[in-house]
């Protein structure tokens, strides 16, 4: 493991604080060692370690199929884990269930508000299940509809919200009782870019606000830019963990791309030249180095296959992604493996019903 500033930067090797010192009292909200899922023969979690502090906004980073909702779904309580201990708000998610339901919010990647009732409405009856006081209700239902800028849409049906909207009554929603932790899962989804820039400076606005910690899982590159701190995920298994400056300063230097006609032979020479290593994406090839404006005129001239385009510029999360795990994450992007365990755990699940 590697330490850059205050922070330690994971590998994917197991934390050393044993499971007695999970009692809450660290100041981090949420604590995980050795979390593992199993459905049937596939882990879906190998052995996740993840601490997460008050009142951050907290990124878990990861393609389709990685395990990024079925570690959100052990933390709330909604699946059951094979092995290892989480700690959420202080309650062991396994031994006190209740009391961390009671302690977090959630938003799911699926819609789950009554489109018949109002936006007030559906807001009520979350008080109600909730057991906000009577006398309280009025005044967080109106707060809440202001902080997501739905106030003037109060009294309308929800049926009649665009996507961006419902998403933001639903957050609205999740923070009604005031959680110690909210949980989004892919929250925006489905959403256009300018949508889930509007959810996103609501989200900012609850933090700011309630002090809330939020714990999101994303696919997007530019959602967890927004983060405090970013965990990415692959396979299961926790590759790195950072500020986003942090991890793109693993990468290093500058990234150059570069497409040639022919990007096979160009990455062999790129390798036995110039000693990096050229990592195909989507018809480019991405080279990491210190100095692009340095390494373009040799790359340029050291090639024995034409180069039609080159670029350089500073590293992203995607490249962060990308070195870690040799692709980039994609919408589309479920590779064989990962399709194979959702199968498999989609079979398990409905042998299970």
């Amino acid at each position: 493991m590697d330490r850059d500033g205050d922070e330690l930067i994971l590998r994917g090797r197991a934390a050393t604080t044993p499971l007695a010192e999970l009692d809450g009292s660290s100041g981090d909200v949420i604590t995980v060692r050795g979390l593992v899922k199993r459905y049937g023969p596939v882990e879906a979690v190998r052995g996740i370690n993840l601490d997460v502090h008050r009142g951050e906004i907290f990124g878990f980073l990861g393609p389709n199929g990685a395990g990024k909702s079925t570690t959100i779904s052990v933390l709330c309580t909604l699946v059951e884990a094979t092995s290892g201990r989480a700690v959420v708000a202080g309650c062991d998610v396994d031994r006190h269930p209740q009391q961390v339901r009671a302690r977090i919010g959630l938003v799911f990647q699926d819609p789950s508000l009554d489109n018949q009732l109002t936006a007030r409405e559906n807001l009520f009856f979350h008080a109600l299940a909730y057991g906000v006081p009577r006398q309280e209700r009025p005044a967080r239902i109106r707060a809440a509809l202001e902080m997501v800028g739905l106030a003037d849409r109060a009294d309308s049906q929800v049926i009649t919200f665009s996507g961006g909207m419902k998403r933001r009554l639903e957050i609205a929603r999740g923070v009604l009782h005031y959680p110690e932790v909210l949980f989004l899962d892919e929250p925006t989804i489905g959403l256009d870019p300018q949508t889930r820039a509007r959810v996103w400076e609501h989200l900012r606005e609850v933090r700011q606000r309630t002090g809330t910690t939020i714990f999101m899982t994303t696919h997007y590159m530019e959602e967890a830019e927004w983060c405090d701190r970013i965990a990415i995920i692959d396979h299961g298994r926790i590759v790195a963990l950072g500020t986003p400056d942090q991890l793109k300063d693993r990468v290093g230097g500058d990234v150059v791309v570069v497409t040639t006609g022919d990007n096979v032979r160009a990455a062999t020479e790129i390798e036995e030249r110039f000693g990096a290593r050229a990592i195909a994406d989507d018809g480019t090839l991405r080279v990491d180095v210190t100095d692009g404006a340095e390494f373009v005129p040799k790359l340029v001239k050291g090639l024995d296959v034409e180069v039609r385009t080159v670029t350089v510029r500073r590293p992203s999360l995607d490249d962060v992604f990308l070195k870690l795990t040799g692709r980039a994450i994609r919408d589309e992007d479920v590779d064989a493996g990962a399709a194979m365990r959702q199968m498999m755990m989609r079979r398990w699940q409905g042998g299970r019903r």
